[in-house]
């Protein structure tokens, strides 16, 4: 769980249903100053949560802790660094799993589908309750990179400046369907209704080793770990680990998210800074995207900047690899 929980009332979705009593989880670390502007939103990856801010952060994708703290790029002593958990997903906001105020049970298959929009409206909703109107920068990878695209056009007057990682600004890959068959070949999936069964440990186990391989974690641990065996038990035994404490429905729920978002059409709302970051090695966000996306910027007449992180270790870079582009970042915060 997290460090920290904050009710936000009740959330109407772009859909037209309207969530009650939503709780939205976060971490933070910092002081916020007396004018309440010094604040930087990093938002996490798709099965990951706001622990990736903390020191002692076990992240599914991967800690932040060597970007954040005194005299680091994201300097404690300068900035509030704050990182909600997304709505939908595990780590102490309303999702599935959470209890449904009309029944008194687990919403379970019951809990709407959500957007992008949705996800930052309940983020800028947080903001607002804790008492901040303006943010230096939103950063994120992955999920959270897409999350820092639908910020930066929804609330483009909220912000200086954003750092999508290894994302991109029409439509990701997102396999919803083959997620949903994944789950559903478990016995006890039950539509989404599982939650007198426990989580479906065995199911997630398996669907994370295949997520951690595409992530390149294979090469990461081979710089390291010379024996394929060694390699494979101990990518088993991260993905037991994360299986024991994520939400199936949350797997579901976010993947159908992601693949409603696409900003490509809406860059010209963006006012912010932008700086781009892909990885040279990235199989699902590859750098091929970026002549294109660069080219949107210009046209919509953005000021963005564009890094290649020179990694081999695929989409894991931006956690694996911080020192390729941690001066980057650091220049960026400064010139804004």
């Amino acid at each position: 769980m997290v460090s920290y929980a904050t009710h936000i009332g009740d959330l109407a979705l772009e859909s037209g249903t309207v969530l009650r009593g939503v709780t939205i989880g976060y971490e933070a670390v910092g002081t916020l100053s007396p004018g309440r502007d010094n604040a930087i939103l990093v938002l996490h990856g798709y099965t990951s949560g706001p622990d990736m801010i903390l020191d002692a952060g076990t992240a599914a994708e991967g800690s932040w802790s060597a970007l954040i703290g005194p005299g680091k790029p994201l300097d404690t002593e300068r900035y509030f660094i704050l990182c909600p958990n997304t709505l939908g997903s595990t780590y102490g906001s309303t999702g599935a799993a959470s209890i449904d105020p009309a029944t008194g049970t687990p919403y379970g298959s019951r809990f709407p589908d959500i957007t992008m929009r949705d996800v930052v409206a309940s983020q800028h909703r947080l903001l607002e309750t804790l008492g901040i109107s303006s943010l230096v920068a939103v950063i994120g990878p992955s999920f959270g990179g897409l999350q820092t695209l639908q910020w930066a056009v929804s609330y483009p007057h909220a912000m200086r400046g954003v750092v999508p990682l290894l994302a991109s600004l029409g439509r990701p890959p997102a396999n919803v369907e083959g997620v949903r068959a994944a789950l559903a070949r478990d016995p006890h999936w039950n539509g989404g209704d599982y939650y007198a069964h426990g989580n479906l440990a065995q199911t997630l186990t398996a669907i994370r080793i295949d997520t951690l391989k595409s992530y390149g974690i294979e090469a990461v641990l081979s710089r390291t770990i010379a024996d394929p065996a060694q390699r494979a038990a101990i990518i088993e035994e991260r993905a037991r680990q994360w299986a024991q404490g994520f939400d199936a429905n949350a797997l579901l729920v976010l993947i159908k998210a992601i693949a409603s978002h696409d900003v490509s059409a809406e860059l010209h709302r963006i006012s912010a800074r932008v700086l781009y970051i892909l990885s040279r090695t990235d199989k699902l966000f590859p750098p091929s995207l970026a002549p294109d996306a660069m080219a949107r910027f210009q046209a919509a007449g953005v000021e963005a900047q564009y890094l290649e992180l020179d990694s081999e270790n695929g989409h894991a870079a931006a956690s694996t690899d911080i020192g390729l582009w941690a001066d980057t970042l650091r220049q960026f915060l400064a010139a804004l």
